[in-house]
């Protein structure tokens, strides 16, 4: 996810502070990897420093300082572009439980096993995102989000079912000793 696109999409509604804006990434992208503080403010440095954000005012209530930020005409070209255009499907898939399922192999282990295990641990995220997206009051970004997570979650699951009936035949391919 791209950290500077998602900061001018909010700005988009308006000028605003660095606080404002983790707290709505974070209300708006519930099931993304919040947003340091740090990350917000040395991503507000490089857009107004790429001329995409400019500084709109400083306000000193009862607090600190806030700077306040708005995005720029060249700002919002680049969101409309970035927003507009498609993602394109990865080259290549880096795939972390196949990688330990080699390891495995080739290393003597259980690659059964692991994968009995990762099955485990996908199906406990499964239920906790089940039950995240269908309490009460839960909202459509955090259902929608739980929603994408559980059909990649799905995806992977039918992926280990189809590999563990071929483990015998990768257990040859990688280690043909």
């Amino acid at each position: 996810m791209s950290t500077r696109h998602i900061l001018l999409g909010l700005l988009a509604r308006g000028p605003s502070h660095g606080y404002d804006l983790k707290r709505r990434h974070d209300e708006r992208f519930p099931q993304a990897r919040p947003l340091a503080y740090g990350q917000v403010y040395t991503t507000l440095q490089r857009l107004v420093r790429d001329g995409l954000a400019e500084v709109d005012a400083t306000e000193a209530d009862s607090g600190p300082e806030r700077t306040v930020y708005r995005s720029t005409d060249e700002g919002a070209r680049e969101l409309a572009e970035w927003a507009g255009g498609i993602a394109p499907p990865a080259p290549f898939v880096t795939n972390e439980i196949f990688a330990k399922l080699v390891v495995s192999i080739l290393a003597d282990g259980d690659p059964a096993a692991y994968l009995r295990a990762q099955r485990a641990a996908h199906m406990d995220r499964m239920r906790e995102l089940t039950a995240l997206k269908t309490a009460p009051g839960a909202d459509l970004s955090t259902v929608l989000s739980a929603d994408y997570a559980l059909n990649h979650l799905d995806a992977d699951l039918r992926w280990m079912n189809t590999t563990a009936a071929r483990l015998t035949h990768l257990t040859a391919e990688v280690d043909p000793a």
